[in-house]
C-alpha cells in the first residue's frame, strides 16, 4: 500500500487550491480525482453541447426525497466543478459571519478570468462567448486546475490519480486516525494511506463518503457522533430572470456587474433578499433547454439578442431537514425543501420594478422594455433540485463536538487526521457563490496543516 503525508480527495475549488498552498513544503502530497481531465476540443464552446446535451455533466442518478431520479447538474473532472463555473468571485459580507435575522428565522464581482485588457493581443482570454457554465478551451479561466493543479503537479512531490472513485475511508481500531483509503478505479480495488487525509468532493459527495465509511467505533458514519453529516444541506434560492427591450444587447460577457443593494433588505422589508447578477449571456440554443413563453414578434434567437439576462440568488436556511442520505442499493438521496422563499419573491418583485422603472431609451422612449420573463437554464422558475452548484452545509464546522462535525480549523472532532475542505464546513450559505470562501478557506485550512507537518 502506497503512503504518504497528505492525501487530498477531490480536486475542485478546495482541494485544487489545498494542494498548491502544500506543494512547496515538498511533503508527499496525493491528489484522487474520480474523474478525468476535461478535454479540449470545440464542444467546449458549443452550447448545445454544454447546455442542450449536458455532454460533460455525469450521467448518474440520484435520487429525491420521495424516491424519484435525479440526475444531478454537476461535473466530475480535474478541477471540479471550477472548470465550468461563471468565475464570479464574490466575497461573503462581514455581516454574513454573525447573527443574521431573516424573514424565516435568524442563523448566524471580481471575476476570475485571464483578461489583459491593457495589452489585449497578450490577453490569454479572447473574450468568448461562452465562459458561463463552459470549460475554457484557451485555458483563461481561473479554474482549479489551470491555476492550481497543473502547477502543483511541476513539483516531484505531487502525484495526481484520475479515474480514482473513494469508496470508503478506513480507521485504526482506536476509530481515531484514518488509516486506509480505499478507492475504486478501471474496475479494480486500490488501497493508499497517507498520515493527514483531507475531504473535497463537494458538500454532498463528501459527505456521502463519510456515510458509506460507518464502522463499529462510526456506527452512523465516520466522524458523525454528532448526527450532523448530512444535515443542514443548503444550495440557495436561484432564479434567472430574462428582461426583454426592442433595442438589442451587444454585450458578451455581462457577468462584471451586479447589484446588493438589497442584500440586507430595504427600507420596505427587514429582512435579507438576495444578490442580483447576470447569467455570462443566453443564447438561442440555450433558450431551448426550457424554452420561455415568446414575446410578440420575437423568436428565441432574437430574444437572447435582444435580453439581459438576470441571476438572482438568495439565502436558504440551515435546515437538519434537508439532508443527503443513502437508500438501502447505497444510492444517493438528496431531500430538500426549499425555504426563506419571501425575500427571493420580494428580490424578484423589486428587480421587475426597477425595469418598469428604466431610463428614457434615446430610440424607442419609454417603450423599450419587454417585459421581464421567468427562465431557467432547466425548466420552472427557479433553478431546480438537481441544480447543485452551490452545494454546501453538509459537514458543519463549529466548537462543540455535539452540534458540528468540523471544528474551527475544519478537522475532524472524531478522527484526528481527517479535514474537510469544500463547501461542506458552511454553517450558513450567504447570498453569493461560496467559491471564493472555499478557495480562501482552503488556504486558512492549508497553513494550519504547514505548521502540523513541519
Amino acid at each position: 500500500m502506497e503512503c504518504y503525508d497528505v492525501a487530498i480527495i477531490g480536486t475542485g475549488a478546495g482541494g485544487g487550491t489545498l494542494a498548491w498552498a502544500l506543494a512547496p513544503t515538498g511533503k508527499k502530497i496525493l491528489l484522487l480525482e474520480r474523474g478525468e481531465y476535461v478535454p479540449r476540443e470545440p464542444d467546449n464552446w458549443s452550447t448545445r453541447a454544454v447546455n442542450l446535451e449536458g455532454k460533460y455533466q455525469t450521467k448518474e442518478t440520484w435520487r429525491d426525497r420521495d424516491g424519484e431520479p435525479l440526475h444531478p447538474h454537476t461535473n466530475y473532472g480535474v478541477g471540479g466543478n471550477t472548470k465550468f463555473y461563471g468565475a464570479a468571485l464574490f466575497r461573503l459580507r462581514r455581516e454574513d459571519f454573525g447573527e443574521l435575522k431573516h424573514w424565516g428565522g435568524v442563523f448566524p464581482v471580481p471575476l476570475g478570468i485571464m483578461l489583459n485588457e491593457a495589452r489585449p493581443h497578450a490577453s490569454a482570454c479572447i473574450r468568448c462567448g461562452t465562459c458561463d457554465g463552459h470549460p475554457c478551451l484557451v485555458r483563461a479561466k481561473s479554474d482549479a486546475q489551470v491555476i492550481c493543479v497543473d502547477p502543483a503537479l511541476e513539483r516531484p512531490n505531487v502525484r495526481l490519480v484520475t479515474g480514482a472513485r473513494v469508496t470508503r475511508l478506513e480507521t485504526s481500531a482506536s476509530g481515531r486516525e484514518v488509516t486506509r483509503i480505499l478507492v475504486e478505479r478501471g474496475g479494480a480495488e486500490e488501497a493508499y494511506a497517507a498520515d493527514v487525509v483531507v475531504v473535497s468532493a463537494g458538500a454532498i459527495n463528501s459527505a456521502v463518503l463519510l456515510l458509506r465509511s460507518a464502522s463499529d467505533r462510526h456506527p452512523h458514519g465516520l466522524a458523525n457522533g454528532s448526527g450532523v453529516v448530512g444535515r443542514h444541506y443548503m444550495g440557495h434560492v436561484n432564479s434567472v430572470l430574462m428582461a426583454l427591450s426592442k433595442c438589442p444587447n451587444p454585450t458578451v460577457f455581462q457577468k462584471t456587474l451586479a447589484l446588493n443593494d438589497f442584500y440586507f433588505g430595504s427600507p420596505q422589508w427587514d429582512f435579507p433578499m438576495g444578490h442580483i447578477s447576470f447569467v455570462g449571456k443566453l443564447d438561442g440554443e440555450t433558450l431551448k433547454a426550457g424554452a420561455p413563453r415568446l414575446a410578440p414578434g420575437f423568436t428565441l434567437d432574437l430574444m437572447a439578442r435582444h435580453s439581459l439576462d438576470f441571476w438572482l440568488t438568495s439565502e436558504d436556511l440551515p435546515d437538519p431537514d434537508n439532508r443527503v442520505t443513502l437508500d438501502r442499493n447505497g444510492d444517493i438521496v438528496l431531500s430538500y425543501r426549499p425555504n426563506n422563499d419571501e425575500g427571493h419573491r420580494r428580490l424578484i418583485a423589486r428587480l421587475e420594478r426597477l425595469m418598469q422603472a428604466q431610463a428614457k431609451c434615446m430610440v424607442h422612449g419609454h417603450d423599450c422594455h419587454q417585459g421581464l420573463f421567468a427562465r431557467n437554464l432547466f425548466l420552472g422558475q427557479r433553478i431546480p433540485l438537481a441544480g447543485v452548484a452551490h452545494q454546501n452545509g453538509t459537514i458543519r464546522f463549529g466548537h462543540d463536538p455535539r452540534a458540528s462535525a468540523l471544528d474551527v480549523n475544519c478537522r475532524a472532532h472524531e478522527v484526528d487526521n481527517l479535514y474537510v475542505v469544500d463547501a461542506s464546513f458552511f454553517p450558513s450559505s450567504a447570498a453569493v457563490n461560496p467559491a471564493l470562501t472555499i478557495m480562501a478557506n482552503a488556504l486558512r485550512v492549508g497553513d494550519r496543516l504547514k505548521d502540523r507537518l513541519r
